[in-house]
């Protein structure tokens, strides 16, 4: 079989959410040499962008396609036969769908398979083992960091897996003019995350916090940079949006609420605040100055345990004091944000290991560390509910069924902020 490394590479991203779309569709270009857009698809669940979600990533003029599982795995199977099959694959999903894909792809037993890459979105504070484990089978395992590197070589390793997957970039989406004090700006954007903190005690008191701020401060601007809107999702489920806790405040006139592409706030921002968002990464590889969140304790459920050692945590007292964190430069250089080095280069391995991977005359059998023999009481489970059955009959889509399926998205995420939580109050009762 020829190799592909003389022809015009075709890529093919698919993803479960906007960010992950963002991560996907930036880090194909990083990775390869192709020069068209890549093909996009994103997977039809609760955490399906819409359209305005995906505009706001910027990364793409061109509207990914909604699928299913089987649904992607059929379009690869037919631009096969059409003579157009995928060179490389990009899997932004989280690590039971990629392990599900994995399995469907081995399934179609293409003539040739595309190489297949996957990863991060962002900083990797939860479920480490368990998401790397899962992934593992792609050809090209992402770490975001030479520390994220360390770790996921570590668990393959332990546990006699293969680590020749994993290779050393960085997130696709730094980038942005380095951080310049302009005379008369001064500006506090705190970034949002849907699941940090959870409870509605807990994003009521950052709220809180933000406000007294802003008018401690009345000659700064603060801006909550919120990531949807209420009723969209995003990767992760938010049960108590800052829109609807704001409602019942009264906030100065310098405290505001935006949307928007992140890259594109950071423009105009003096100091960055969050709890553990990866935004805080995007802050310091412009150096901005960053600030990580202690006030609800320095915890793994809240991922700011990442931040230890990096010289960036501290509480609203002191940021209302006017402190600002020094950030450590050895934490910060393994990290993989602001580097000495060109940015550029932090994709040259990765480059070099795809383009080095369709120079082979065949790819090996994907190989994932679970098997029915590894795994046998969960990696069946995991299989099914993803239902990547590419000889069902394919569903007929009509304008009843997009009407259908659209309303229940609408009733599950009505369902997630504002049914489960009055449920959850009557069962503390």
């Amino acid at each position: 079989m020829p190799s592909r490394t003389n022809e015009a590479v075709r890529v093919a991203v698919l993803a479960d959410s906007d960010t992950r779309w963002k991560w996907g569709a930036l880090t194909a270009r990083r990775i390869t040499t192709a020069t068209a857009e890549p093909t996009g698809f994103v997977l039809r669940g609760r955490a399906t962008p819409t359209p305005r979600q995906l505009a706001e990533t910027g990364v793409s003029t061109t509207t990914p396609s909604e699928v299913t599982g089987a649904e992607f795995l059929r379009a690869v199977r037919d631009a096969e036969e059409r003579g157009e099959a995928y060179d490389v694959i990009v899997l932004a999903l989280v690590g039971g769908t990629v392990r599900a894909v994995l399995q469907g792809l081995a399934d179609l037993a293409l003539v040739r398979r595309p190489v297949i890459v996957t990863g991060y979105v962002g900083v990797v504070y939860e479920k480490l083992t368990d998401g790397l484990l899962l992934r593992h089978g792609a050809d090209v395992v992402l770490a975001n960091s030479r520390h994220d590197a360390e770790r996921f070589r570590a668990v393959y390793e332990g546990v006699g897996a293969g680590s020749d997957s994993v290779v050393e970039a960085a997130l696709p989406f730094l980038g942005g003019a380095p951080h310049t004090p302009e005379a008369g700006r001064d500006t506090l954007v705190f970034a949002a995350q849907p699941s940090v903190p959870a409870t509605r005690a807990e994003r009521a008191y950052v709220l809180r916090r933000l406000i007294g701020h802003a008018r401690l401060h009345p000659g700064r601007e603060v801006l909550l940079k919120l990531r949807s809107k209420p009723g969209e999702h995003t990767t992760h489920l938010e049960e108590f949006p800052f829109q609807k806790l704001v409602r019942d405040l009264d906030p100065p006139a310098n405290f505001r609420l935006v949307y928007g592409h992140m890259g594109e706030v950071l423009d105009r921002t003096d100091l960055l605040v969050t709890v553990s968002s990866t935004a805080a990464l995007e802050a310091l590889h412009r150096r901005i100055p960053t600030a990580i969140l202690t006030d609800l304790g320095v915890r793994e459920a809240l991922g700011n345990h990442h931040f230890v050692g990096s010289g960036l945590l501290t509480s609203f007292d002191g940021l209302d004091k006017g402190l600002a964190p020094i950030p450590d430069e050895t934490w910060l250089a393994r990290q993989g944000v602001a580097s000495d080095s060109p940015y550029e280069e932090a994709f040259d391995a990765a480059r070099d290991r795809v383009a080095a991977l369709l120079a082979l005359p065949a790819l090996p059998p994907i190989t994932p560390y679970y098997t029915a023999e590894t795994a046998p009481g969960y990696l069946p489970g995991i299989l099914a509910r993803h239902r990547l059955d590419v000889t069902a009959p394919e569903p007929r889509e009509s304008g009843l069924r997009r009407i259908v399926r659209e309303a229940a998205r609408g009733a599950y995420r009505h369902g997630v902020q504002r049914v489960a939580p009055v449920i959850r109050r009557l069962g503390e009762l």
